[in-house]
């Protein structure tokens, strides 16, 4: 490929983005980052715990300074974490220096996916349902206005949504 283009996944926990992500990744033989994944290694400690120590707003902090030098790579498949579009400042960056691809699914489907995964901080709660439903409304709308195109993935595999991402991309 003689342009290194980017591509950034976003959407909330659960929609597939480290899946599809490597996936497609693989498929286009990129390189495939993960921000919480990089978050994790720069710090040397989990997500739960840098959210335990040093709040969400730490969290955020670092999670923006990590998509400000990753969306400056080229020629990655980057998954953000589902709060990443949070920031307008990452907004900017991931819109500004790549395509950008939602990756939709709905609460159900998000529960089903995340219900035995302790690494996931926000859903440490008695309602998980009511936090992923409190979390939709306040970032779908962000997720939309971020998203260069928008891929539903309830019912399909990581290689069928890859594959539908590699054909709207025309790469």
């Amino acid at each position: 490929m003689a342009e290194q283009r980017n591509i950034f996944l976003i959407g909330p926990m659960g929609a597939g983005k480290s899946t599809i992500g490597r996936q497609l990744a693989q498929m286009l033989h990129l390189d495939f980052l993960d921000s919480d994944s990089e978050i994790e290694r720069k710090t040397g400690a989990d997500i739960a715990w840098v959210f335990d120590v040093e709040g969400e707003e730490g969290f955020r902090n670092r999670e923006q300074e990590m998509l400000d030098e990753l969306t400056k790579k080229h020629g990655i498949v980057l998954a953000t974490g589902g709060g990443a579009v949070i920031r307008q400042e990452n907004r900017t960056h991931l819109s500004a220096r790549g395509i950008v691809v939602y990756l939709k699914t709905s609460v159900q489907k998000q529960l089903a996916r995340t219900l035995k995964d302790k690494r996931r901080p926000l859903l440490q709660a008695d309602d998980p349902q009511s936090v992923l439903e409190t979390l939709a409304e306040k970032r779908n709308a962000l997720y939309e206005e971020a998203a260069d195109y928008t891929i539903e993935t309830d019912e399909q595999s990581a290689k069928v949504v890859a594959s539908q991402i590699i054909a709207l991309l025309d790469f």
